[in-house]
């Protein structure tokens, strides 16, 4: 059958007589072929569409192309190093520091913190805010006002001497002078302990009130104030006084003499040197600095002017009697020297005449032990200091040379190995030969000890003769050490003689405001008796205050009425001071520890020129 084509072809229509499974088994086929052929890739695009575009094998930065493989494995560790980092961050903020403990501080250091407090139980007048003694108020403030007799009305301030309210000028003075020694010499120590500050403040207390004890201003005075208060009870006297009456001192309500001076050498030679050796302190106070040395070479002038000792025909000769004022000559000049750089006063502190009246050159039963009285021993480490630092030369050689071998013999009378001095069997050395309170000289001797170790140190010297025999500076260490041990416990009583230092120590100290409560209770002049009789220990802690001492069998007696064992004093405390810094830092055991400051003592001295010597004599035939 044909069809007609619209084209113009024929169109044949043939029958298809093939079956369905027939033409399914051909579609199979076909399907077949067409894949077993392998077709380009225009092909498989009519077929598939776009195919998918090939990962690019490099990446570019910009300014550098890497590898897409070595850009991955970068960034990875970029990115796992700032996790760990993070996480270290953490850990170490999270967890708990533990800083390296400081080494706990020696006993030396402890017990000096303690001894400084005593001061601020000690003062006069309107107290500071900080003065951290909270059974201690304002008093004395009509001191010089409530005596019609002196010139001088503002006599506020100062230092209570111990356990009475007395303020005598002559040991405090002395008290001062240590002190200021201690800062000037072992300045690095007190800043160590955090004390600088306060130890200058308890200077600057003292000192305020010795400027107004003579006319500062002046150059020329006639006369100081010796003494305010009262303490003569001799021939049974009941007027009520600073000895009689047993009174806080706030409740102070009786008359307060006040006894001036006008013929008193070692009194203001003393006076001068606590002004001199405190202006070196405050050398950075420039104003006050020159206002101390002013005053000083006012005192100092006096002194020598109108000659004599203070305590002659005054009451201070039963408390504090001078025995002679040319150590006082002697030490205040020193001072002022170092003070000022004026040679003159070189010149009279190595004059050997004044060196011979104050025996020097000779050995007393006294000889080297230094006290509020005596100065000698001090005044010649005082010079030896510049003999081993500065070597002036002629013509002050000569002295210098005696007086640095006087301090090496005073040395060796302090060592065990001689017999000059007994001591206890518990150890403690006998300066004042078994009479009442050691202790005061004990520490005297315990920091002229190491200091000279320290200056010999400091000069590279190992040590020093005692005669043919050679001794090491740590022998001076360990005689200081022992002494100032048995003073904090290390004696046969077991007993801490310093208050508040230790678990044992003196509960009944002769000291009128710390045996009597502050109650708002006011207890007039034999109302405090009770207080004074009473066997309680006292209600308030004396903190820092060394006593006077065992007896010369190591016993004690901690009985409040018994001022020979339980009074402290301030020339005792500040000579405890002076020791404890000058062996603080050093451990248990007297050990090497930080030197001394050998430059600010010279300060304001000049540089020396050794003169020449003069020429021999004319050779004659």
């Amino acid at each position: 059958m044909y069809g007609r084509d619209p084209w113009g072809g024929p169109l044949e229509i043939n029958a298809d007589s093939a079956t369905d499974d027939e033409r399914s088994r051909n579609l199979h086929e076909l399907d077949r072929a067409a894949l077993s052929r392998s077709l380009d890739e225009t092909q498989q695009s009519w077929l598939l569409g776009p195919t998918e575009q090939k990962k690019k094998k490099y990446v570019d930065l910009g300014c550098i192309i890497v590898s897409r493989k070595v850009f991955k494995w970068t960034v990875g560790c970029i990115i796992t190093a700032a996790l760990l980092a993070a996480f270290i961050t953490m850990i170490v903020k999270l967890v708990p520091r533990h800083h390296p403990h400081d080494p706990p501080p020696d006993n030396y250091t402890l017990a000096l913190h303690k001894a400084l407090m005593f001061f601020n139980a000690q003062r006069s007048g309107k107290l500071p805010k900080h003065n951290n003694v909270s059974w201690r108020g304002n008093s004395g403030l009509q001191d010089g006002k409530s005596d019609d007799a002196t010139m001088f009305k503002d006599l506020v301030g100062g230092y209570y001497d111990a356990g009475d309210a007395i303020k005598f000028n002559f040991p405090q003075s002395f008290a001062m002078t240590m002190l200021s020694w201690s800062v000037i010499e072992y300045k690095a120590k007190y800043e160590a302990t955090g004390e600088l500050n306060h130890v200058k403040e308890i200077i600057k207390w003292g000192t305020d009130y010795l400027l107004k004890t003579f006319n500062s201003s002046a150059d020329t005075i006639d006369r100081v104030v010796a003494q305010v208060g009262s303490g003569d009870t001799s021939g049974g006297s009941t007027t009520p006084n600073d000895h009689y009456c047993w009174m806080r001192p706030e409740d102070m309500d009786y008359p307060r003499p006040v006894t001036e001076c006008h013929s008193c050498s070692d009194l203001a030679a003393e006076m001068a040197a606590a002004l001199a050796s405190a202006s070196i302190v405050f050398r950075d106070n420039k104003a006050y600095s020159q206002k101390l040395v002013h005053g000083a070479r006012t005192l100092f002038k006096f002194a020598r002017d109108q000659r004599g000792r203070y305590s002659v025909g005054s009451e201070a000769a039963t408390f504090y009697n001078s025995t002679g004022y040319w150590d006082e000559f002697i030490w205040g000049a020193t001072w002022l020297y170092y003070a000022t750089g004026n040679s003159s006063y070189l010149q009279l502190a190595t004059t050997p005449g004044l060196a011979k009246h104050a025996g020097a050159f000779w050995g007393g039963k006294f000889y080297g032990v230094m006290s509020w009285d005596s100065k000698l021993a001090g005044a010649q480490v005082l010079l030896s200091r510049m003999r081993l630092f500065l070597s002036p030369g002629y013509p002050y050689e000569e002295i210098l040379m005696t007086f640095h071998n006087q301090t090496s013999i005073v040395m060796c009378s302090y060592l065990p190995y001689f017999t000059s001095f007994n001591r206890t069997k518990g150890g403690l050395i006998q300066l004042n030969y078994g009479a009442p309170q050691p202790l005061q000289y004990v520490v005297n001797a315990a920091y002229l000890a190491t200091l000279f170790a320290d200056y010999l140190d400091a000069a590279d010297t190992p040590g020093w003769y005692c005669g043919p025999n050679f001794y090491s500076i740590d022998v001076l260490r360990k005689f200081a050490a022992t002494q100032i041990e048995y003073i904090l416990g290390k004696n046969p009583k077991k007993m801490s003689y310093v208050v508040g230092f230790g678990n044992h120590y003196p509960k009944r100290v002769h000291h009128r405001g710390a045996s009597i409560p502050k109650n708002k209770v006011k207890y007039n002049c034999k109302g405090g008796w009770k207080w004074r009789d009473s066997k309680k220990p006292n209600p308030n802690t004396l903190v820092g205050a060394m006593v006077a001492g065992p007896d010369l069998r190591d016993g004690f007696q901690d009985v409040r009425t018994n001022y020979n064992y339980t009074e402290p004093t301030l020339a005792g405390n500040a000579g405890l001071v002076a020791a404890l810094v000058a062996l603080s830092g050093a451990g248990g055991g007297g050990g090497r520890s930080v030197g001394i400051d050998k430059n600010t003592m010279f300060s304001a001295v000049p540089p020396m020129f050794p003169t020449p010597p003069p020429p021999p004599a004319p050779w004659k035939p």
